[in-house]
């Protein structure tokens, strides 16, 4: 099973088979499953074969790198084993002897019949295979590439152009073999990640001492060592060690990220500077990287809606050229001044041409590259509908807290009040706020960075914040409602909050007994590639919409930093939902950018959902159509960049398929083009659009220097 041709000949065969309930294709692993009554399966296994295939039992959780076997519809790129480059270098050299006695060889009947034998062996050693699977084809009614290159070889032979017949077979096999690799270059871009995680690590044992063991052996919760310079086996959290990891394999990400204990490590990521001791969080089979393969091949194996029109195109296409060929055969010598041999060559020249290899393939290879262009960036894109679909988002929707700012607060201002001693205020501040559990005081202790001295009788105060003695003085540190209860709040105090919180900030406060002594401003601050990524939007015409449930002022005061005009705040997730509704009325194709959980109404309803994944969220991947993996906001422009390009390149490569097609069947019918001119025509048009397509292997951000 090697292209969507063969896969629609499979489902044509099922579709009559009782008990078979659904079908997944993986074209990309050539897997098939079959989800079926038991009953089902033994009839289901032999209408495949009766359709031509070979299908064999892959193992659970087996890593198939998958041989073809028996395709054999519009496009086939399984060349048996002894079709290697060598029998086809000498098929083609006897293919030119073949031609060199038609040239100079005596006219004579001896040197004729050495010619046709010669010929004969070059079409034997170059189209053996091709004869094996035309004449199955043919048996089935199939007009597939096999059927029309059998018939017009043996043809042109029969007809006394042996010379050109046994050169057109070599030339066939050798271009349809560089094809293969080109197709097979793309279809295994994204398995490259598969050699990214070592098979073994070093694990720690029961008796402290450190053994070699295969990654896939290795139990969530075991200890691992990762030397500097070495990959890391399998996701886990670091429990010993500081270095930094060349992420870029999993979130795209170029620039190393430093780990520390507690920090998670991904499977597949790089150990640049120190060793790391880490607790491994995942299985071999459920890793970060592991789930990425998966969603890519699942990806590959979906049908986009450029794909799924030039199939149902190249189903009616062939047939009609075959009758064209057939008419040209019978018709030609009545309507023309031509021979009935004249006639017959016109038409096998036709049925060269009627091989709709480039257009097939044009639109399967341009969509993997794309699906791999963008993992390779840390951009999971589930299928190429949405890869197709992204170039039409005109607007698009930002949840704001993970996704417009970091999601976590960090403090942003310290003013001391009345008394202007800064050092020993921060001192007390961290003493407090280093004893609490709340994420604002936490934001405190870690934005201060300081040695907190000794709090004693520590008191939590539930909804304000919390109380203790530092250094034999009764300190509290808390919210304004506690300073108010307390009679400590003046008119310029007031006014003080009232200018913070209208920038959404949340406002601490650390006092004595009898005076506020310090003021501290939190907030969840923008990302700092979040204003970059809302200006590379507008560039490509994408208008940006914020949403928030925080308030309205909090909104429009992060939208204002991040570059957004249109702020939306006070929103429920049902809100939310509401508001993709209206965009999608005022703009058209919209988008839908969240964290995948308390988004997930407004994402299921845009027309692409992306989700910002944090390297790993299951939740996301489950949620959305396009998986963000390191979470920066610049992606989704880029994946927008990349479906625009994705669609001029289909267009470009259905273009060139059914262009010179389209020369070449003119040339067939009303000028003088050779059944060689045919082949090269036809497998020159298909060797163009793989390497159109594969030029999105290539593809980086335009006008950026990320």
């Amino acid at each position: 099973m090697d292209c969507s041709a063969e896969e629609s000949e499979i489902r044509r065969a099922l579709e009559k088979v009782p008990g078979v309930r659904s079908l997944g294709f993986q074209l990309g692993a050539r897997q098939l499953r079959i989800d079926a009554e038991a009953s089902a399966l033994a009839p289901a296994l032999e209408a495949i074969r009766r359709a031509g295939f070979d299908p064999q039992p892959v193992e659970a959780n087996a890593r198939v790198e998958g041989e073809p076997h028996g395709a054999d519809d519009e496009h086939d790129h399984d060349h048996a084993p002894d079709a290697g480059p060598a029998r086809l270098g000498l098929a083609l050299a006897v293919a030119v002897a073949a031609e060199v006695i038609s040239y100079f060889a005596p006219d004579s009947l001896a040197w004729k019949v050495a010619g046709m034998a010669i010929a004969g062996f070059a079409i034997w050693l170059a189209g053996l295979d091709v004869y094996r699977k035309g004449i199955a084809a043919l048996l089935r009614g199939k007009l597939n590439i096999n059927a029309l290159m059998s018939v017009a070889v043996t043809g042109a032979f029969l007809i006394g152009e042996w010379p050109e017949a046994a050169m057109v077979m070599a030339l066939y096999a050798i271009a349809e073999l560089i094809e293969a690799k080109a197709v097979d270059r793309a279809r295994s871009s994204i398995k490259g990640l598969l050699d990214m995680a070592p098979e073994k690590a070093l694990t720690r044992s029961p008796d402290g001492s450190w053994t070699e063991v295969a990654a896939e052996r290795i139990a969530i919760g075991a200890i691992i060592r990762v030397k500097p310079g070495e990959r890391v086996p399998l996701d886990a959290l670091v429990t010993k060690g500081e270095s930094a990891v060349n992420q870029a394999p999993i979130t795209g990400e170029s620039i190393p990220v430093d780990k520390a204990p507690g920090m998670p490590i991904f499977a597949g990521t790089v150990n640049q500077t120190a060793e790391l001791e880490a607790r491994v969080t995942a299985a071999a089979a459920d890793t970060t990287l592991a789930r990425i393969i998966h969603a890519v091949e699942e990806a590959q194996g979906t049908r986009a809606p450029t794909q799924r029109f030039v199939d149902r195109f190249a189903a009616f296409y062939t047939p009609a050229i075959f009758a064209i060929a057939v008419a040209t055969a019978f018709l030609l010598p009545w309507l023309a001044d031509a021979t009935w041999l004249e006639a017959l060559y016109k038409a096998l020249v036709l049925l060269v041409i009627a091989c709709p290899c480039a257009l097939v393939i044009s639109t399967p290879v341009t969509v993997v590259s794309g699906l791999s262009a963008a993992a390779r960036r840390g951009i999971l894109i589930k299928g190429g509908t949405f890869l197709e679909q992204a170039r039409l988002i005109k607007a698009v929707a930002l949840d704001k807290t993970g996704t417009i700012t970091e999601g976590k607060p960090k403090l942003v201002d310290f003013r001391a009040w009345g008394r202007a001693d800064e050092s020993r205020f921060r001192l007390l501040a961290a003493a407090l706020a280093s004893r609490s559990d709340h994420p604002v005081s936490k934001a405190i202790a870690t934005g201060l960075g300081l040695p907190a001295p000794e709090a004693s009788e520590f008191k939590a105060l539930p909804g304000r914040g919390v109380q203790a003695i530092v250094e034999g003085q009764a300190l509290w540190l808390g919210n304004h409602r506690l300073m108010h209860e307390r009679g400590l709040c003046d008119p310029e105090l007031e006014a003080e909050l009232a200018r913070h919180e209208s920038q959404g900030r949340t406002v601490t406060l650390l006092s004595d007994a009898h005076h506020v002594l310090a003021l501290f401003a939190v907030a969840d601050v923008i990302k700092e590639s979040s204003k970059a990524a809302i200006a590379d939007l507008a560039k490509l015409g994408v208008t940006s919409v914020m949403l928030t449930g925080d308030n309205q002022a909090t909104a429009k005061t992060i939208a204002d930093q991040a570059g957004i005009s249109d702020a939306r705040g006070d929103l429920l997730p049902e809100a939310k939902l509401g508001v993709i509704q209206e965009l999608q009325k005022r703009y058209g194709s919209v988008g839908m950018t969240g964290d995948g959980i308390n988004d997930a109404p407004a994402l299921a309803q845009a027309d692409v959902g992306f989700a910002m994944g944090g390297a790993g969220t299951d939740a996301a991947m489950e949620a959305a159509d396009v998986v963000i993996m390191n979470d920066d906001l610049r992606r989704v422009a880029e994946t927008v960049q990349l479906s625009r390009k994705t669609r001029s390149v289909l267009v470009q490569n259905i273009s060139i398929a059914l262009g010179i097609k389209a020369v070449f069947l003119m040339l067939a019918i009303f000028g003088s083009a050779s059944m060689w001119m045919a082949v090269f025509a036809d497998m020159g048009a298909s060797l163009l659009v793989v390497a159109n397509g594969l030029r999105l292997l290539r593809h980086r951000p335009e006008d950026t220097g990320r």
